[in-house]
């Protein structure tokens, strides 16, 4: 599970008359996430803390290059499944490092960004693989918005992403991924064309408040009880004060 949270810093404007006090952003953003997964006989408890920058590339703001760098610690436990119950797990803690470089305008995006920075805190086994699964990955991203519909807000997004890890390289085939995402007002679905031989798909829906969104991945040559599917939830809430017309 994860449960993450990000801001951008405000600060109050003053307004003219008897109107109240506007809230204007800055360019820094802060953000946390708490995180707990299972890969095997490996279990991660970890917290983060996150801080961004976003640089405005046009006079109304519509475009920026933001920058952003993340700490993390993580506590890990390995399960060594040893007779020996002074053995039979090993515990670590480890810190890490994640940056990214990010921009975005009103049709064109693209990012590139790498995680694990500092690498596996473990020693490799006599397999020659690494005990804690733990690699740095790379990833780039990129997309275009294509306006179909202005009155009915319809918007197609064609887009590709590019992931690679230490133990990947050269993998180039299966690191490709294009993702293709159709906007219906408030209203997202679409379909990523991954290489492993599974179906994906994913939908979203956005309220003034809060988003709900499902992924879904099946595998397309052997039967669902063989090979478990991915099912994926998410939901998001924006919390923000109550503001008037005229800060609106």
């Amino acid at each position: 599970f994860l449960l993450t949270g990000n801001t951008r810093i405000s600060k109050a404007k003053s307004g003219y008359l008897s109107s109240p006090a506007i809230l204007e952003f800055k360019n820094i953003g802060i953000g946390g996430s708490v995180f707990k997964d299972i890969n095997g006989t490996s279990h991660n408890i970890g917290i983060s803390g996150s801080g961004s920058y976003q640089i405005p590339l046009s006079t109304r703001k519509l475009s920026f290059l933001s920058f952003g760098v993340a700490l993390k610690g993580v506590y890990n436990t390995l399960d060594k499944g040893s007779t020996d119950p002074k053995n039979a797990s090993k515990n670590t803690f480890y810190p890490n490092l994640e940056l990214g470089i990010y921009y975005y305008g009103t049709n064109f995006s693209i990012g590139l960004s790498s995680t694990n920075i500092l690498g596996n805190p473990g020693k490799i086994d006599s397999l020659g693989v690494f005990e804690i699964p733990v690699s740095r990955q790379f990833f780039i991203t990129t997309g275009y918005k294509i306006l179909l519909s202005k009155p009915l807000n319809i918007v197609l997004e064609p887009s590709v992403l590019i992931s690679t890890t230490d133990s990947a390289a050269g993998k180039t085939s299966k690191s490709i991924n294009p993702i293709i995402k159709l906007y219906l007002d408030n209203f997202c679905f679409g379909t990523s064309f991954n290489s492993d031989g599974n179906i994906s798909f994913f939908s979203e829906f956005r309220y003034p408040r809060f988003y709900v969104g499902a992924f879904y991945e099946l595998a397309k040559k052997t039967a669902y009880f063989k090979n478990t599917p991915l099912i994926e939830f998410t939901l998001g809430l924006n919390i923000q004060p109550d503001k008037s017309r005229l800060s609106n």
